[in-house]
């Protein structure tokens, strides 16, 4: 009971704190007290904090490393901006709030039928391998967007490799991406799309299915010893990562008058990655945390120009050097005694 109470305080912390910044920063914008770079970056910020919680499902609490999570990114965006333009263009729906559900739907289902296509013979391999196989569909991805042209033709979809061949008013220009996309995307949406991005994560962690999924991370023998099915809750997790991928990739790709497939190259995956790390892996607060914090520090450091990269770096360096120290930890955990009780619980329930 202590530990069910413990999960709840926090989980309901997380969702209080998430939307008292979101009216905060809701009112700045109203008075037009926030900077103007700040404003830009709260949907791409929403976007990285969706594909950082996701992707701590699968590295954190599945204990898979997955290093393709932009090519469900880029599958979400290049389909969510596909359905807006075809619902535009060839069935005249002019409600931007509208269109842009459908395609986060749209670009959430896409990618979720692929994590599943490819989770089913990927899941069965381990470590090292697991993560080979998932950058190279993140590779192979970029470069098929790079191939591909979709226009629509009255109420018609057509897609070819040759743009020469399609009639019509063109949605995606092969290498050149998606181009005059009209960027529908809001912060609201954003901020609905990130609490039900940890709704669904957390609920799921808390679930039977979640400490199956942890039971199969921690000791596969053991899991599978007591009749646990291993590829099906691992294909779980995937595809649900997969899906909350998507669902950003949308909110994203519409959030941008132009977007090349390039932009979701192996680069993007690592940031990702970056992101979980930094935050703790299997920590979703964190992740939340650092997702935001690491999307708006390269933007406070360009006053150093060709040095700002270098300066990101050295302060990653250290934000995970002290975020391991011994004697941060210690203090971390008075500062939060509950946690460390919880935990204890965990361990007596356990025994």
């Amino acid at each position: 009971m202590k530990t069910k109470k413990a999960r709840l305080i926090t989980n309901l912390v997380t969702y209080g704190v998430l939307t008292a910044l979101f009216i905060l920063l809701t009112v700045m914008i109203d008075n037009k007290t926030i900077s103007r770079s700040l404003k830009g970056q709260l949907i791409p910020i929403c976007c990285w904090i969706v594909m950082a919680v996701s992707l701590n499902l699968v590295v954190g609490i599945s204990g898979e490393l997955s290093l393709g999570h932009a090519g469900f990114m880029s599958l979400g965006a290049f389909s969510g901006i596909v359905s807006s333009g075809w619902l535009l263009n060839g069935f005249g729906m002019e409600d931007p709030t509208l269109r842009l559900v459908l395609a986060i739907v749209v670009g959430g289902v896409v990618a979720g039928v692929m994590g599943a296509l490819i989770g089913i013979p990927v899941l069965r391999l381990r470590g090292d391998y697991l993560a080979i196989v998932t950058l190279a569909f993140g590779e192979i991805i970029k470069n098929v967007m790079n191939c591909v042209y979709v226009a629509v033709d009255g109420s018609a979809l057509r897609f070819g490799f040759l743009k020469n061949d399609l009639p019509g008013t063109l949605l995606l220009n092969g290498p050149m991406g998606a181009v005059k996309v009209k960027a529908i995307s809001t912060f609201a949406a954003g901020f609905v799309l990130v609490i039900f991005t940890l709704a669904v994560v957390l609920n799921l962690t808390n679930s039977r299915s979640g400490r199956a999924i942890m039971a199969a991370r921690d000791n596969r023998i053991a899991a599978e010893a007591m009749g646990i099915n291993i590829t099906k809750y691992k294909m779980m997790a995937f595809v649900t990562a997969a899906v909350l991928a998507g669902m950003a990739g949308a909110l994203y790709g519409l959030s941008m008058a132009t977007l090349v497939p390039t932009k979701f190259s192996f680069n993007e995956s690592i940031n990702v990655l970056v992101f979980v790390v930094l935050g703790g892996i299997g920590n979703i607060p964190g992740s939340v945390i650092s997702a935001a914090a690491l999307t708006i520090l390269p933007e406070r450091l360009r006053f150093l120009q060709n040095s700002r990269m270098l300066a990101y770096a050295v302060l990653l360096i250290l934000a995970m050097l002290l975020s391991n120290n011994p004697l941060m930890k210690s203090l971390w955990k008075k500062l939060i005694p509950r946690r460390r009780e919880a935990r204890s619980g965990e361990g007596e329930m356990r025994s």
